[in-house]
């Protein structure tokens, strides 16, 4: 890393490092480097882990499953997460997946890893510094953030990270604007973004942002169009969309798709409609170009889906059906090879 610039350096002002021929951004004082992966489309894998099968109080899953994104058609078997859990969330760089934490039904702290390209089970990859589930997640090619999440019986606002090329336990690196679960995320190469959730007690429609490359509290970013919690998301490297989730009133499903330009700070704008209506969906996959959304809920009949929805980020308009999970799966952990964090 350079030695720390001017005070008269402005934030966010971006340089190449002519010593390693590196873009780099400054931020709280100092240079940190740009992630420069060339992402989009032709190839990238699209997985979900684990989840919610079935009806009712339904089934607990160690499943993993993937798609390619920029094709059609039904998910196939991958291979199986170390435990069976649903309400873990995922973040990914080009190499690997993340499934942080879940509720097996007991809450639990552990982290799982798997290799993209290949088939196989999952490995232990390390802890959260506390066990919860419901978190928001995201990355960029380089770390993991998980936030937030739901803690029996409190909530949480811790935000901890860890570095994807590694193994060991989450490190602390700040906390969220609000406490709450059930939370929205995704990011470009340098922001992370949450959006929605529930703090205990109410729907959110916050918006909030972390620089990733830093450590610190999340910053207020805007407002979703309406409050709702267990959302998915996918990204490309200047959008981010959320899928319908379950808002505070009436307590069921809805349809709206709501997006955001990251760079820019403000309130969400409406993107399109689902499919069908659905929540806990919380698994967005995405290859820059398409953004994928598999399984949900719906709360009458209470029973889970197995639709995959597919929208392209850069448009507005409603989501098409791509294919089926290999089965009714909710609360499902999403993540991608080739997603906006790595363009």
């Amino acid at each position: 890393m350079a030695l720390k610039p001017p005070v008269e350096v402005p934030q966010g002002a971006i340089r190449l490092n002519t010593d390693s021929q590196k873009l780099e951004f400054f931020a709280q004082d100092q240079w940190w480097e740009m992630a420069t992966d060339i992402g989009g489309g032709g190839g990238g894998r699209g997985l979900w882990m684990g989840g919610k099968a079935g009806s009712g109080s339904g089934t607990y899953v160690n499943t993993i499953e993937y798609v390619t994104i920029q094709s059609t058609g039904n998910s196939i078997d991958f291979g199986d997460l170390t435990q069976k859990a649903r309400e873990g969330s995922g973040c990914s760089n080009r190499t690997r997946g993340i499934k942080f934490s879940g509720n097996t039904p007991t809450i639990i702290n552990n982290i799982d890893y798997i290799t993209i390209a290949t088939t196989g089970d999952a490995a232990d990859f390390g802890d959260l510094s506390t066990a919860r589930s419901g978190c928001g997640s995201l990355g960029n090619a380089t770390r993991g953030i998980s936030g937030g999440g739901y803690t029996s019986p409190a909530v949480s606002n811790i935000i901890d990270y860890i570095t994807i090329a590694s193994t060991g336990n989450a490190s602390e690196f700040g906390d969220m604007v609000f406490t709450g679960c059930y939370i929205g995320a995704s990011a470009t190469s340098t922001r992370g973004v949450f959006a929605g959730g529930n703090d205990g007690s109410t729907y959110l429609n916050t918006i909030q942002y972390v620089t990733i490359a830093t450590t610190g509290n999340a910053v207020d970013f805007g407002d979703m169009t309406l409050a709702q919690a267990s959302m998915g998301a996918v990204s490309s490297p200047t959008r981010i969309v959320f899928s319908s989730g379950q808002p505070n009133s009436p307590y069921a499903e809805q349809n709206v798709i709501n997006y955001i330009t990251v760079a820019t700070q403000g309130n969400a704008l409406d993107f399109g409609d689902m499919s069908a209506a659905r929540y806990n969906i919380v698994g967005g996959a995405s290859d820059c170009t398409r953004g994928c959304w598999g399984g949900g809920w719906t709360k009458n009949p209470e029973t889970s889906n197995d639709t995959i929805d597919y929208i392209t980020i850069a448009s507005t308009g409603n989501a098409t059906d791509f294919g089926n999970l290999l089965v009714a799966n909710s609360w499902t952990a999403g993540v991608s090879n080739a997603h906006g964090g790595l363009g």
